[in-house]
């Protein structure tokens, strides 16, 4: 049975990826601050790294997802530094450090990390520059980590999901369309999530992209 870490797994995408390891027989802990297996802020360095330190004593890992993320859209000079420092805590320094924790264990069990990023992290659209830097740092991050770790036998993906009908966009002034072409669904990102897991060889990078292009304003 193999183990999986993972954040973000009590809504959207990351709840529709637990729910399919667990189907497949993965045992799967869910780091966060709401509904989670291993309470924690991941806005919080000094204690993700305790707690998750004393939860590797416990356990070994196979597999780290980090799917966590917020989002947020607007001119670059309305945003406030304390959102700006929220966004990056939470969608990159989180995951690097979730990574550099668990990477000694998952080179004991050859195992895989697969960063949840986004459409965003490659392309460059207008009122996404802070999101994209996030989100396209943790994409190279991934890209760099697997060319260091691909020798001990880890794997490094990241999964770039365009628009997904997921609570990602209810604090946001902008959804997708009512057009079921035009965006994908959890569980199409939670699929290929196990997809990868179980390619012989390692998928470094994958984009998913629903057939058309719409959005709905609030």
């Amino acid at each position: 049975m193999k183990t999986v870490l993972m954040s973000g797994g009590s809504s959207g995408i990351g709840k529709a990826i637990k729910e399919r390891l667990t189907c497949e027989g993965y045992t799967v802990f869910n780091i966060g601050r709401r509904e989670a297996d291993i309470v924690c802020d991941l806005r919080d360095g000094e204690t993700l790294e305790s707690v998750v330190k004393a939860w590797l004593k416990e356990h070994d890992v196979h597999v780290l997802i980090n799917c966590a993320g917020v989002g947020l859209f607007d001119p670059h000079e309305t945003i406030s530094p304390a959102k700006i420092k929220n966004l990056i805590d939470v969608n990159l320094t989180a995951p690097i450090i979730l990574s550099s924790l668990c990477l000694r264990a998952l080179q004991k069990t050859g195992g895989h990390i697969i960063n949840i990023t986004s459409v965003e992290a490659t392309r460059h659209a207008k009122y996404s520059a802070l999101y994209t830097a996030t989100k396209s740092g943790l994409r190279d991050f991934g890209f760099c980590l697997f060319e260091e770790v691909r020798k001990s036998g880890v794997k490094v993906t990241s999964i770039n999901p365009d628009i997904t009908q997921t609570p990602f966009f209810d604090a946001l002034h902008f959804a997708p369309s009512d057009d079921e072409q035009t965006y994908l669904l959890p569980q199409t990102i939670a699929q290929s999530v196990l997809d990868v897991l179980h390619v012989k060889g390692t998928i470094t990078d994958m984009t998913i992209r629903p057939q058309k292009v719409g959005i709905a304003k609030k």
